[in-house]
Formats: C-alpha cells, structure tokens, sequence
C-alpha cells in the first residue's frame, strides 16, 4: 500500500474551497445580520446550501479517491478523479450560490460527483476482488 499522494494534493484544492465556503456563509451572516439559519433570506439560503452540499459530498468521494490510489490505483486515473471532483465541487458550489433551484452549476456538478463517486468505488471493488 502506497500513501495517497496525488489525492493529497486535490484534498488540498477541496480544503481551500471549504475555506471559501466557510468564508462566504460567515460573510453573509454579517452584512446580513442573521445569527442562526437562513432567516428567511434567500442568499443566506443558498450560501449555507452551496456549504452543506459540499460538506455532504466531498469528504467521501476524497476518501474514495485516497483508498483507491492506496491500494494501487495509477497516478493518472487518480488525477482524472481528483479534477474531476474538483470542478464537480466548484460547478456545485457555483450553481447553489447563485440560484435557488434548477441551475447548470447544480446539475451538472451533482452529476460529476455522483460519477466520481461510482468509479472511485468501482476501482476499489475490482481492487479488492483481485480482478485488476
């Protein structure tokens, strides 16, 4: 078993967008002076959604990504699923942002992650079952 190194490196790239996440809730709590949940306001709405779908999404598929290279996954189709969940979460955090409901940013990040998701999983089961 090898360390997750190239993982480490977009784990990295997701932490930072977590700051920013952070960041922008805690922002609008100021400027709109809200204490606790989204009183009634549609931008805190969305700027705690946009946080909690990432918080929702992002710790497991890194994980899967991380065990998939631990275990042998190749360099490059460990950078493909790092990117990928990378702009997954960045098209994500965009859509919820800046729209409540249907969005491209919405659906077409949500579709990346679930897709990352599946194959990081996927990899790790033929690992495991010794088919690769």
């Amino acid at each position: 078993m090898t360390a997750p190194l190239v993982t480490a490196l977009y784990a990295a790239m997701i932490g930072l967008l977590a700051v920013i996440l952070t960041v922008n809730v805690i922002r609008n709590r100021v400027i709109l002076k809200i204490d606790d949940g989204d009183g009634g306001n549609a931008t805190m709405r969305m700027a705690i959604r946009a946080h909690a779908n990432f918080a929702q999404h992002a710790p497991l598929a890194l994980l899967l990504i991380g065990i998939a290279e631990a275990i042998g996954t190749g360099k490059t189709v460990t950078h493909v699923l790092g990117a990928a969940l990378v702009l997954a979460r960045l098209l994500s955090a965009w859509g919820l942002s800046n729209a409540e409901g249907a969005s491209f940013g919405r659906q077409s990040g949500a579709g990346l992650t679930v897709l990352v998701l599946a194959a990081a999983s996927v990899l790790i089961l033929l690992r495991w079952s010794g088919v690769m």
